[in-house]
């Protein structure tokens, strides 16, 4: 019997599925030594938090160990490794005289849950890990790197079967108690560190459960979630204290005062009000405050959560309604992510689609089991989510300016060229011509001015930083092939602004951007169906 494990990373919890056979979703996968226990509507859901705590005795304490152990406050404590990731960012902590960065934690962290993992599974039945056949949840934004990152990972530890799944996609066969073949639903998906929603479509379902399929429809993203909100109560702490994160008395309680705003964020989604209070163990100084859901409501207001989750749906229907599906074709609403449990959101979405067709009953668990369910036969049609452009250099203006070469929203396998272009000789003798291509991310494209985030200094202190505009670019626009930007070759070599090539972009099945190039010079194919990059 084939084995199906699902594993959905976030940015604040870490949840694994196993495939019973039986179900049409997976079940979620509780470990002893790492896991916690939610209780959702009466139903207890194991999630492993997404901690890791680096001891000066060289142990590793991972998941609900941080919290028992009362470490989540320690400036040895990594958290929302998988939002840094993402950014690719350049921060780390110093422990020990080593630089611990989020891809390294990371990696510490999901290492050791898929060891452990495959050794709970392997209890009840003896197999080679090489058999296991895994899905990894991806955000709707993931970027290659984070793609890559991903998967070396599992191979590191014996997993060479494998599939990526976005996680709207995975949620809709997680709620699969409420979806019917031929019915159009939303996932609205709101984590740790990302706001998204995707409108899917169930294909068809024939006597086989496992041959029910997705089409999405529509999906949009943006770089907002829990991480974010704490963010925002972080700030509102140390405003109302004037107080600033480099400040000597702040420095020292800036993680506990982190881990609070954390708290406190959760607590007002049950309660009405909540204290918050972190106190300095050396100095004996506290930091308190209180907190009403009215004014927790202000402060995501004031910071245009309602509008960025109003826009993102939006973006989401308009995709669904240029192939034929409005706001009314919807049947329900599927929410997910620890952030969706938030009153106000609830409220708002609710107001958008009316209360009767918003669900809210799974928003830790979806995501995975439906994963689990996806590796062990359901299948999707999907499009391209990002926009893909070449970098090229304006010879009026001397500046880098971009190309588009493949939309976001285009459906692959592509059945013709997508884009064709000639590539041309900077200099006389050029022997290797090359193409940039970048990765754009268009929900970051606005308002660079107004981003900020809270990143860790060497020491573990929480600071409050703006996002610098390099920054900004960088993030927007991923070089994707920046280790091999050069692999055209001319033979003989290419006269300056000679179009030299011809260059057929295309899609295959497997998601990757395909070049077909002919040597303008020769008239030979130098390239036929040759992959570049992998497309998200």
């Amino acid at each position: 019997m084939n084995k199906f494990l699902a594993v959905d990373f976030g940015t604040t919890n870490t949840l694994l599925a196993a495939w019973d056979g039986e179900n049409q979703a997976g079940y979620p996968l509780y470990l002893p030594e790492y896991s916690r226990i939610y209780e959702i509507q009466g139903e207890q859901i194991p999630v492993i938090p997404s901690l890791i705590h680096y001891s000066s005795q060289k142990r590793k304490w991972l998941g609900n160990q941080v919290l028992e152990k009362g470490l989540a406050k320690s400036d040895r404590t990594f958290r929302w490794m998988k939002r840094y990731i993402n950014h690719r960012s350049p921060m780390y902590i110093n422990i020990d005289g080593q630089s611990i960065t989020p891809f390294q934690a990371g990696q510490d962290f999901l290492t050791t849950i898929l060891l452990f993992a495959l050794q709970q599974i392997s209890q009840t039945d003896r197999f080679n890990p090489s058999e296991l056949e895994t899905a990894f949840c991806l955000p709707v934004e993931a970027f290659e790197h984070y793609e890559n990152w991903l998967t070396g990972i599992a191979e590191s530890v014996g997993i060479s079967r494998y599939r990526l799944i976005d996680e709207p996609s995975a949620a809709v066969l997680g709620y699969n108690a409420h979806i019917q073949p031929g019915n159009v639903y939303m996932v609205l998906d709101i984590g740790g560190g990302t706001m998204h929603a995707a409108v899917i479509r169930i294909e068809e379902e024939n006597t086989n459960s496992l041959a029910r399929k997705c089409r999405v429809l529509g999906k949009a993203g943006k770089d907002i979630g829990g991480s974010t909100i704490d963010a925002w109560l972080f700030e509102e702490v140390l405003n109302r204290h004037h107080l600033t994160d480099s400040d000597q008395d702040v420095r020292p309680v800036s993680s506990a005062i982190l881990v609070e705003c954390e708290r406190v964020k959760e607590s007002l989604t049950q309660q009405q009000k909540s204290i918050f209070l972190v106190v300095d163990p050396q100095s004996g100084k506290t930091i308190t405050t209180e907190f009403t859901r009215e004014e927790f409501e202000t402060i995501l207001d004031n910071h245009n959560l309602f509008y960025e989750l109003d826009h993102t749906i939006r973006l989401a229907l308009n995709s669904a309604r240029e192939k034929g599906y409005d706001e009314d074709s919807i049947v329900s609403v599927f929410m997910v992510g620890g952030s969706s449990q938030i009153p106000s959101i609830q409220q708002t979405v609710r107001r958008i689609f009316g209360k009767e067709r918003v669900y809210s009953s799974h928003p830790f668990d979806a995501v995975v089991r439906g994963a689990a369910a996806f590796i062990a036969g359901v299948d999707f049609f999907d499009y391209i989510q990002h926009d893909y452009a070449i970098r090229y250099i304006n010879p009026q203006t001397s500046q880098h300016e971009y190309r588009t070469i493949i939309k976001r929203g285009t459906p692959y396998p592509s059945q013709a060229p997508l884009t064709t272009l000639t590539v041309k000789a900077s200099y006389d003798g050029q022997r290797q011509l090359g193409i940039a291509i970048f990765e754009i991310d268009p929900s970051r494209r606005n308002n660079p001015d107004k981003e900020f985030e809270i990143v860790f200094d060497p020491s573990g202190a929480a600071r409050i930083m703006p996002v610098l505009p390099q920054q900004h670019e960088s993030r927007t626009y991923f070089w994707m092939n920046e280790h091999d930007p050069t692999f055209l070759k001319a033979d003989p070599p290419a006269r300056k602004s000679e179009a030299r090539f011809e260059v057929e972009f295309w899609i295959d099945h497997n998601k990757r951007l395909t070049i077909t190039v002919k040597d303008l010079f020769t008239g030979q194919l130098t390239h036929k169906n040759f992959p570049v990059v992998k497309l998200s």
